[in-house]
């Protein structure tokens, strides 16, 4: 009742923001579509102390880690909120950049971070439809719109012009993390190789600032007394009841198989 009575100063709020899972575009949680009003109310609701991000992604797509990013830090600067991310068990990729957002990072001592890089993984079966007989048809008008057909050999100009949007994507990444680390940044030839650093190695090539979590960390900085608003995505009715329970299933594989990458 204290924050109804006039002039008695509320306890400072901490609004936490939880960030779990792959990132990709498909309305399904972590993609800007579904997480804007979620982060809008975050920043809005109130007058929050400073904005928390709890965050367990291997990553995903660069285009939505960059709209959600982006989101947050207009958001930050239009307000005058602080932003702290902590990572749980990983952010590595989309899952950095999203990091990257906060003016703190924070980090468990078993916490896997980093993975500055860019990758395109797929297949190639034109070998086993030719051992079955099946004849792959393709028509198209313009010579690019059958580019990395999986059911055609690999051809040379094809990977040369991926490797070209790849590591278009990469310096992208870079610059990203270079604008937000700045002189945090240590001078380290692997940093942006993809490679990943756990718990305080990550702090000593300065791609985190402390070994911490959030609840003794934001009572250190705003008091004991700080109270904490969480905020995440909703599903829909009809989701809840299972008529997505196929696509679900499907995305929870694919999400596994990125996590497992980092042998979590």
């Amino acid at each position: 009742m204290k924050r109804f009575i006039p002039f008695v100063k509320s306890d400072p709020t901490v609004a936490v923001i939880r960030l779990q899972g792959q990132i990709a575009n498909s309305n399904r949680g972590l993609d800007d579509p579904s997480l804007g009003p979620v982060i809008d109310r975050a920043f809005s609701r109130g007058k929050p102390a400073a904005v928390a991000l709890e965050i367990n992604s291997p990553g995903g797509s660069p285009v939505q880690s960059s709209l959600i990013a982006a989101r947050i830090r207009r958001l930050a600067e239009e307000k005058e909120i602080p932003v702290y991310a902590f990572v749980e068990d990983v952010a590595a990729s989309g899952g950095y950049w999203l990091a990257c957002a906060a003016d703190e990072i924070f980090v468990d001592r078993g916490s896997i971070v980093g993975s500055i890089g860019v990758i395109s993984a797929g297949f190639g079966a034109h070998d086993l439809i030719e051992r079955y007989g099946v004849e792959r048809r393709v028509h198209t008008a313009g010579k690019s719109k059958s580019l990395l057909d999986p059911f055609q050999p690999q051809k040379p100009a094809d990977v040369k012009r991926l490797k070209g949007w790849l590591e278009e994507l990469h310096d992208f990444f870079i610059s990203h993390v270079k604008s937000r680390r700045g002189d945090k940044l240590a001078d380290n030839p692997d940093l942006f190789t993809g490679e990943v650093w756990i718990g305080q190695k990550s702090v000593e090539v300065g791609l985190a600032d402390a070994v911490g979590h959030l609840v003794p960390v934001m009572q250190e900085r705003f008091g004991k007394k700080v109270r904490f608003r969480r905020y995440g995505p909703r599903r829909a009715l009809i989701q809840r009841f299972g008529s997505t329970l196929v696509n679900d299933a499907v995305a929870a594989v694919d999400e596994r198989a990125a996590y497992a990458r980092f042998g979590l």
